[in-house]
C-alpha cells in the first residue's frame, strides 16, 4: 500500500506532463491556404518543413480567388499562397494579410495540353493561333477565366494572340486549374490550358505547346502571413526561402524567384 501511495504522485506527474506535451504539439501546427497548382510540390515542401522544425502544416488547396475570399470572411489561415498577384493584392487591400511579410516566391509557364494518346502534338503557338480550328467540335478546358488565375492567364494569352473571339464559346471552365487538368486527362476536353507544373504531374496528359511568355502577364506566386497568423508562420516563410524548398519546387518545374537563404 505504501508503494502504491508513493507511485501515485509520480504517475500523476507523468500524465500531466504528457497532457502538456500533447497541447504543445497541437500548438505547433499552422494552416496554409494555397493555390491548387502548388499541391504536389507544397506537400513535399511541407513534409521537409515538418522534419526540420517539428511544425505540422495543414494545407487547404483551391483556386486563389476562393481562398482569398475565405480568408476575408474569417477563415483561420496562417499563410496564403496565391497563383497571381491580383488575389494577394485583394487580400492585402481587405486588410487580412501582413503586407510586410509578402514574398514573390515562384514563377510558372502556361501550356496547351492534350490527352496522352491524342494525335495533337507539337503545336506552334503564336500570333493568329487558330485554336478554334484545332479543337474542332470539342472543348478547351481552363480554370474559370473570370476569376481563377490560370483561367485569367489563359484568356489574356488567347486575346493577345487573336484567338479568344473564335474559341470563347468552346471554353469549358472548371473551378480551378487541377479540375481543368482532370477534364483533359479523362478525355472530356480535347485540349486544355494549364500551368506547366500541372502537366508535369498528370500522366494522363501531354504538353502540346507552350504559350509565349509575353502573351500574358508574368505568372507569379506570392506568399504572405495573415494578420492573425501564429508565430510559427514566420519560420514557415523563412523555410520557403531556403535551398531545401528551392530544390523541391524546381523538381516540379517551378521557377524559384528569390535567392535562397541557406
Amino acid at each position: 500500500m505504501i508503494f502504491r501511495r508513493a507511485l501515485l504522485p509520480a504517475l500523476v506527474a507523468i500524465c500531466l506532463g504528457l497532457g502538456a506535451a500533447s497541447a504543445f504539439a497541437q500548438e505547433r501546427t499552422i494552416t496554409v491556404f494555397a493555390a491548387a497548382s502548388m499541391k504536389n510540390a507544397l506537400d513535399d515542401a511541407n513534409a521537409a518543413f515538418l522534419k526540420a522544425t517539428g511544425i505540422r502544416v495543414v494545407t487547404s488547396y483551391a483556386a486563389s480567388s476562393a481562398l482569398a475570399r475565405q480568408i476575408e470572411q474569417g477563415a483561420p489561415a496562417d499563410i496564403f499562397a496565391s497563383a497571381d498577384l491580383d488575389w494577394m493584392d485583394y487580400a492585402v487591400q481587405k486588410k487580412v494579410m501582413r503586407d510586410d511579410t509578402r514574398l514573390n516566391l515562384l514563377g510558372n509557364r502556361l501550356v496547351l495540353i492534350a490527352p496522352k494518346d491524342a494525335r495533337i502534338s507539337e503545336v506552334k503557338i503564336g500570333p493568329d493561333f487558330d485554336l478554334a480550328r484545332l479543337v474542332g467540335d470539342g472543348r478547351v478546358a481552363t480554370a474559370d477565366v473570370r476569376a481563377v488565375p490560370a483561367g485569367k492567364y489563359a484568356r489574356a494569352a488567347l486575346e493577345a494572340l487573336g484567338s479568344w473571339a473564335a474559341v470563347e464559346k468552346k471554353i469549358a471552365m472548371a473551378e480551378n486549374v487541377r479540375a481543368a487538368l482532370a477534364l483533359v486527362a479523362r478525355s472530356e476536353a480535347v485540349l486544355g490550358i494549364v500551368y506547366e507544373t500541372d502537366a508535369n504531374v498528370e500522366p494522363g496528359v501531354k504538353i502540346a505547346g507552350t504559350f509565349p511568355s509575353d502573351s500574358h502577364p508574368a505568372i507569379v506566386y506570392p506568399v504572405a502571413a495573415t494578420v492573425n497568423a501564429k508565430p510559427e508562420a514566420a519560420a514557415y516563410l523563412n523555410f520557403l526561402r531556403s535551398g531545401t524548398a528551392k530544390a523541391v519546387f524546381e523538381q516540379y518545374g517551378f521557377t524559384f524567384l528569390v535567392r535562397p537563404t541557406s
